[in-house]
Order: structure tokens, then sequence, then C-alpha cells
């Protein structure tokens, strides 16, 4: 019984994981930036659900297309402004401009909302579904629900879409991609501001269960790194799958380990996979 509940557990919190992950893995996918401010992004995504949840008392689900919205236009702004003057330079080069950006919106958001813990209230939040002898939470049912929608209508996107098409070109090759007709500096763009949309959407999804704070997205980077390379860096399905396999994984370890250990079991399954498949479950062939 309790490995059913937990195993339950994981799949609902492998799916967070994976609306949480796509983005990081979109934008390196096309762009080979890995954004180390992805978890801020997260972070501003929950912000705002909390002020459209104190001001104008929207449901924090509701404001995950707000947010999503607003990061949506900010990541544009950042990319033209910042992230391309430095896309043809070096990796590392790539790397001090996302630090930065992180310790940016890390403090601008200190100054703006201070140190204090902030969450919200709603309805659901401690309510349960029983199915059988398993009980769904609420807030992470719902939370899946959003990160089902979101994989379907991203997959929808990549594959059925010409702008979608586009951008596996690019994230194929470049080059190609230029060759063809491809615009491909409003395509990185684009995959920029999507990789901020979603993680802001993100962030808004879990307000109902989590606690928003400036240095929030510094819990959640870690896991997202861990879900792309696990899944393949770049690779969106492998990082849905590599998410609910992490969200599993770190479920079923708390029956055998303290909580404080849960995330033993998880890095061990990664070190272990990357040294089977270096280029991680999938791998990067087949990116998006």
């Amino acid at each position: 019984m309790a490995l059913l509940q937990a195993l339950v557990n994981g799949v609902l919190v492998g799916g967070v994981y994976a609306l949480v992950s796509v983005g990081l893995t979109l934008v390196f996918g096309v762009m080979e930036i890995v954004n180390f401010a992805q978890g801020e992004f997260l972070m501003l995504g929950m912000y705002i659900a909390y002020l459209g949840f104190v001001g104008f008392h929207l449901d924090p689900l509701v404001s995950a297309l707000l947010a999503f919205g607003l990061l949506f236009g900010l990541g544009m702004a950042i990319e033209a402004g910042l992230v391309r003057p430095v896309l043809k330079g070096s990796q590392l080069g790539h790397i001090f401009l996302t630090v930065g950006l992180s310790v940016a919106l890390q403090n601008g958001a200190l100054a703006l909302f201070g140190g204090d813990f902030r969450a919200v209230q709603t309805p659901y939040q401690v309510s349960a579904l029983a199915l059988g002898p398993v009980r769904l939470s609420v807030p992470y049912l719902l939370a899946f629900g959003w990160a089902g929608a979101v994989s379907a209508a991203l997959h929808l996107f990549l594959t059925r879409t010409g702008f979608g098409r586009a951008m596996r070109a690019v994230a194929a090759n470049s080059t190609a991609a230029t060759l063809c007709g491809v615009n491909v500096a409003r395509v990185r763009m684009v995959a920029f501001a999507l990789g901020c949309g979603l993680a802001g959407l993100a962030g808004a999804v879990i307000l109902p269960y989590a606690y928003v704070f400036p240095t929030v997205g510094f819990q959640y980077i870690v896991i997202m790194f861990t879900v792309v390379v696990l899944g393949g860096l770049g690779n969106v399905n492998g990082a849905i799958a590599a998410a609910l396999l992490v969200g599993v994984v770190q479920s079923v370890s708390t029956l055998f380990f303290p909580t404080v250990l849960e995330n033993l079991l998880v890095f061990t399954l990664f070190v272990l996979v990357l040294s089977i498949r270096p280029a991680g479950l999938l791998g990067r062939a087949h990116a998006l």
C-alpha cells in the first residue's frame, strides 16, 4: 500500500519536475546555452502569481497564464539585449552572463519583496481525492494536469507548426537552417522567451503548495539540471521521461531512507545512467 502511494506521489511530482525543466532543455537545444538563471524565472513566476492572489484574488493556476505572458516578454527583451551580443562568444561568457543575471534577479526580488517566505491559501490547498487505497493531493494533481497540458501543447507546437519545425531545424543544424531560409535570430529569441515563460508558468502552478522567497529558484535548479542532463541535453521528450523517473525514485526512496537523504538515490541513479549512457536516456541525437 505504501509503495503504491509512493509511486503515485512520485508520478505527480515528476510531472511538476517536467514542467519546471522543459524550458531549460528547450533553450539549450536551440541555443546551446545553459541558462543558470532559469530558477530565477521560476521565482518571478511565483511572485507574479502571489501578487495576483493578494491584489486581485486570482487563483495561481489562473495567474499562470499571466506569468507565462509577462516572462515571455521579459525573455524576449533579455535575449535581444543581453544574450544575443554574447551568443557568438565563448561558453565561459555565456555562463558569466546567466549567472550574473541570476544574481541580479535574486537581489532585485530581495529589494522589492524582502527576504520573508510568502505563501497563498487556496480552498483546495490541503484537499485530497481518494482513489481506492490511494490519496491524490489536489494541488499536486492540478499541477500535474498543467504539466500534461503544457507538454502536449509544446509537442504539437514543435511537430505540427512551421515555426516549431524551424526551431527543431535550428536545434539540429543552425547553418543548414539558415541556408533553407530560416530566420535563426528570431527562432532563438522565441526559444529563449519560451524557456522563460514556461519557467514562470511552472512557478505559478507550484505556488499553492510552495513558499516563495528570493532564492527559491536555487531549490529547483539542481533538480532542473539533473533532469535535463539525465534525459539528454536539449531533448524535450528525454527531459519529461527523466523528470517522471526522478520523481518516482525520489518518492520511493523516502520509504527506505530518512527525508534528508531523499535525493541520495536520485543522484546515485544519475551517476549510474551517465556512466552507461553519457548522452542521457534518449541522447542528443533526438533533440527536441
